[in-house]
């Protein structure tokens, strides 16, 4: 496609692309010219000549991709480690630093319009299959976040307006597959006041079953991936794992009901940790004493980590935060000139 678009001047304005490429060896990937079946069958019997015809299919795709930005086109990867393995396979993607010539879509939007905020995709669970709960919850979380929308400050207005409209059209769209769940954006107010108000449906009756909170690993914390979730915290921990581990322990001390810490997911082995969690809320004290502060750390951790890499948002975010909680104290950064870090390694 993206060739067919170069060779036939076709003006793309805005491009992207969500190519599999954390399995490229096998199936994620399959090289031009080749059929389906071929592709299976070379797969099978000689991967090396298989994963060279990808790696040459790369080239083209990079290279096609080139010429409709030098047109004019924006170019932005969907994270699926497109960019890596096209450098890694010799592709013309890399600038003359080594850095990619494209921006991950989470340096340009999810980072610094939700991830630095604590906006996340938060996931809970009916436990009782029955679609008629899944309304009930969708009408809490929506009547939840009108609430707090009304005081929103200006640097999260819109994202509050986003979440919204997509929790009021969410059942009109069956958004559902499978289990009766839903996945809504919000920060960590949100999650909080939105789990507290399931727990009290599930005691008073309006729920008939428990529900079960989690959410993505594609979120605010919880995720170190420095070619997709972290790629817009700067300062180089993005490559630490740090905040997965943090996030898993820390999940596990203040009241989640399962964790779990594995590797890939979204961008291929070995280039991501990934820490999760699971908690069920059955309508107790108990249930309401630890969603509080389990929550609470989850989001707040990734902020933290983004405030310290001097993202913008995340500072704001954790400021907000520490005065709406002032038992919360995390150490912001020192700001410096540029020119002064690089004369203390000349």
């Amino acid at each position: 496609m993206w060739e067919y678009c170069a060779e036939h001047d076709i003006q793309v304005d805005l491009g992207s692309d969500q190519t599999s490429l954390h399995n490229p060896w096998a199936g994620g990937y399959y090289p031009v010219g080749i059929s389906f079946e071929e592709s299976k069958q070379m797969m099978a019997d000689y991967p090396e000549k298989f994963k060279a015809a990808v790696e040459a299919s790369l080239r083209r795709h990079v290279a096609a991709i080139n010429k409709l930005t030098a047109k004019g086109m924006y170019f932005f990867d969907y994270g699926n480690a497109f960019l890596l393995q096209s450098s890694r396979a010799g592709a013309d993607i890399l600038k003359e630093d080594g850095s990619f010539r494209y921006p991950s879509y989470v340096q340009d939007i999810m980072g610094p319009m939700c991830f630095d905020y604590g906006f996340g995709p938060f996931r809970w669970v009916c436990t009782s299959g029955k679609p008629e709960d899944l309304d009930v919850t969708d009408h809490i979380a929506m009547d939840v976040l009108k609430e707090i929308s009304d005081h929103a400050p200006a640097e999260i207005s819109q994202q509050m307006r986003d979440n919204i409209t997509w929790i009021k059209g969410a059942k009109e769209n069956h958004l559902v597959v499978g289990s009766q769940a839903r996945i809504l954006y919000a920060d960590c107010e949100g999650r909080t006041k939105i789990a507290a108000e399931f727990n009290k449906a599930v005691r008073d009756g309006r729920l008939s079953a428990p529900v079960v909170l989690g959410r993505d690993h594609h979120d605010v914390s919880g995720t170190d991936s420095p070619f997709r979730e972290t790629s817009n915290i700067y300062d180089g921990s993005s490559f630490c794992a740090d905040m997965a581990v943090q996030n898993v322990i820390g999940d596990s001390f203040r009241g989640a009901t399962w964790v779990s810490i594995h590797n890939g997911g979204g961008v291929g082995w070995g280039e991501v940790i990934n820490g999760g969690f699971g908690m069920v809320l059955d309508g107790s004290d108990d249930s309401d004493r630890r969603l509080r502060s389990m929550l609470f750390w989850d989001v707040n951790n990734g902020i933290s980590r983004r405030a310290w890499a001097r993202n913008e948002g995340a500072l704001f975010a954790i400021k907000r935060a520490m005065e709406a909680c002032p038992e919360l104290h995390v150490t912001l950064p020192n700001f410096a000139e540029d020119a002064l870090i690089e004369k203390m390694f000349e």
